[in-house]
């Protein structure tokens, strides 16, 4: 047979797209051609290719060799076609029986002895394998995460000799049984705040609806302690919100080995960093610190310090949930559903309304130093939290603790429940026609919202967040309506 036929799969964000590696073996003067546009890494799969076959006791056949990467035009990067190649020579000179390659998707990079390395996208590629009822063969220590995948298949090879002996029978590789990802709790007790009630309530009502917050006051206050302790107390994650962290993370950074511990992401970019770094990019778009943080926490200390161009870019993504990255040749989409949490000083100097410490700001400086935060991307906050400095003697009384997080979590979880039994998301996602249907106002808690809207001269956006954050409330409270308590508490939030 000089016609032979692979699957193997490309990476595009965390999608996988099937990719046929077809290979021909033609008269001729003996050369190598790869077409399908590929990129520098999969041109350069001819010389690994060549030494791995030839150093597993295989033939390299001495014709013309042509080898389509199809569709064409999907662009084709990194090793993870050299398997494929090899296995398609291999099949097409007679060497390697194609019976059972048409059941099996195969995705390595080739060691020049033959030895398969890890490649990024494996669960990606798990996932897609999986729906289309074909088992996916991969590098041994790329195994385990694949294996995260419900129902997915996967073979664990340590080499192209071992691969195909399996292939043509004369060995088994077992398949690698699937194991559900251990979820790890080790986050920051909440017990180590002291003080600080009205912060902690904050904190515990948006755990519960997914709301953002923005801490704000002096120095040493605790802000940054108090926002380290919200992971912790957020609801355990789906098996969706598993599955697209582990996707992130496998495309982020493929070789690290702990991926397969899944906790609730924390992260926490310093002031200095780009807008590429925030939202991802680069001549092969990789996820940034918002699609880094899906299903967890985007932390941003000293917000006012950040460039304007930097804090814009988080508009859109924190009201779609996701992040599209448009280059001259990709056009990829990450999941950026995170909670922002931001801290910040009152002013430069960061003592405005402390009554221990003076301020030594003009008012024009506390204004331009406020003004680098924008309206629109304030209004998008739905909790702001002043954070005041605690008297001395209660930061060195012992036993002065609050609640932890596991008690704290319980009740979070409750609410969280009761939001996805009656619309099936947090109150922060509600839609507006869910938010019409949920939040149902008396006469009273009406004419008291219209007033209080109009006094602080609340926008469309930031009078259905006070109703989200309403509703968040009574569902902390195991109440189906909407009192004035719960509105007035909303709407303080607001200040």
């Amino acid at each position: 047979m000089e016609l032979s036929v692979i699957y193997s799969r490309a990476l595009a964000g965390i999608e996988a797209p099937l990719v046929q590696v077809e290979t021909h073996l033609s008269n001729g003067l003996p050369a190598f051609h790869i077409v399908g546009l590929p990129e520098t890494a999969v041109r350069e799969s001819k010389d690994r290719v060549r030494c791995a076959i030839l150093n597993s006791h295989f033939t390299f056949p001495d014709r013309r060799i042509t080898v389509n990467l199809a569709p064409a035009d999907l662009p084709k990067e990194g090793g993870r076609f050299d398997l494929p190649i090899a296995l398609g020579i291999l099949s097409a000179s007679g060497q390697l029986p194609a019976d059972h390659l048409p059941r099996h998707e195969f995705l390595g990079e080739l060691a020049l002895d033959g030895s398969l390395r890890p490649v990024p996208g494996v669960v990606a590629a798990a996932v897609a394998a999986c729906r289309a009822g074909r088992q996916l063969v991969i590098a041994t220590s790329s195994a385990p995460l694949a294996a995260q995948v419900p129902g997915a298949a996967v073979i664990a090879a340590p080499d192209i000799l071992t691969l195909c002996a399996h292939l043509n029978g004369s060995e088994t590789i077992c398949a690698t049984p699937a194991s559900a990802c251990t979820i790890n709790y080790n986050h920051p007790d909440l017990r180590d705040v002291v003080g600080q009630e009205g912060a902690r309530r904050a904190l515990e009502i948006a755990a519960s609806g997914g709301h953002n917050l923005l801490l704000w006051g002096p120095p040493g206050t605790g802000k940054t302690l108090l926002a380290s302790r919200l992971p912790g107390i957020l609801p355990p994650p789906n098996a969706e919100e598993i599955l697209q962290g582990l996707a992130l993370r496998d495309v982020h950074d493929y070789s690290a080995r702990e991926h397969c511990n899944f906790q609730r992401p924390f992260r926490n970019p310093h002031h200095s960093a780009t807008a590429a770094a925030l939202v991802g990019g680069g001549s092969r778009p990789r996820p940034g610190e918002i699609s880094l943080a899906h299903g967890g926490v985007l932390f941003l200390d000293e917000l006012p310090e950040f460039s304007r161009r930097c804090l814009e870019v988080l508009r859109e993504p924190m009201e779609s949930g996701e992040i599209t990255l448009c280059r001259a040749s990709h056009r990829i989409t990450y999941p950026a559903r995170f909670q922002l949490v931001a801290a910040m000083n009152p002013c430069p100097c960061g003592y405005w309304g402390d009554a221990e410490h003076p301020c030594r700001c003009t008012p024009d400086q506390i204004q331009r130093y406020r003004a680098r935060v924008s309206g629109p991307l304030l209004d998008r906050i739905d909790l702001h939290v002043q954070v005041n400095r605690l008297p001395p003697g209660d930061l060195l009384t012992p036993g002065h603790s609050g609640e932890c997080t596991a008690t704290v979590q319980a009740r979070v979880e409750r609410s969280r429940s009761r939001q996805q039994q009656r619309q099936g998301c947090p109150n922060a996602q509600l839609s507006p026609e869910q938010l019409a249907s949920t939040c149902t106002l008396g006469e009273p808690e009406k004419q008291c919202l219209e007033s209080a809207a109009r006094r602080m001269q609340l926008s469309g956006r930031g009078l259905h967040r006070t109703l989200r954050v309403a509703r968040t409330i009574a569902d902390l409270d195991d109440c189906e309506t909407l009192g004035i308590a719960h509105l007035s508490e909303a709407l303080a939030y607001r200040g």
